[in-house]
């Protein structure tokens, strides 16, 4: 059973309104830098936002769905997204990821 927490107050459902389609534009805008990207470096950056931007998404989700399993998902994914960074920037640093 799901409770909506911010539902009850409006000014909070229009702050948790406000605060997704903000962080959906920032993910648009990252999408941009990720394909237009000039250097390598921009787009290795833009794709470390990206999945930042994908957590608060699901952590905003969660606040909305008053549901815990996507706060798990988000830690999941921060997980995954920091430990994709390190090796992506491993491997353009010594060209290989392993020693």
């Amino acid at each position: 059973m799901t409770t909506h927490l911010f539902f009850d107050w409006p000014l909070l459902a229009w702050a948790l309104n406000f605060a997704t389609a903000a962080v959906g534009l920032a993910l648009l805008l990252t999408g941009w830098r990720l394909l237009v990207g000039p250097t390598v470096t921009d787009r290795v950056l833009a794709l470390d936002t990206m999945y930042v931007n994908v957590v608060a998404l699901v952590v905003l989700q969660g606040l909305r769905e008053g549901s815990g399993l996507l706060f798990e998902a988000a830690m999941i994914i921060a997980l995954l997204g920091f430990a994709s960074t390190v090796a992506l920037a491993r491997y353009l640093s010594r060209g290989d990821v392993l020693e």
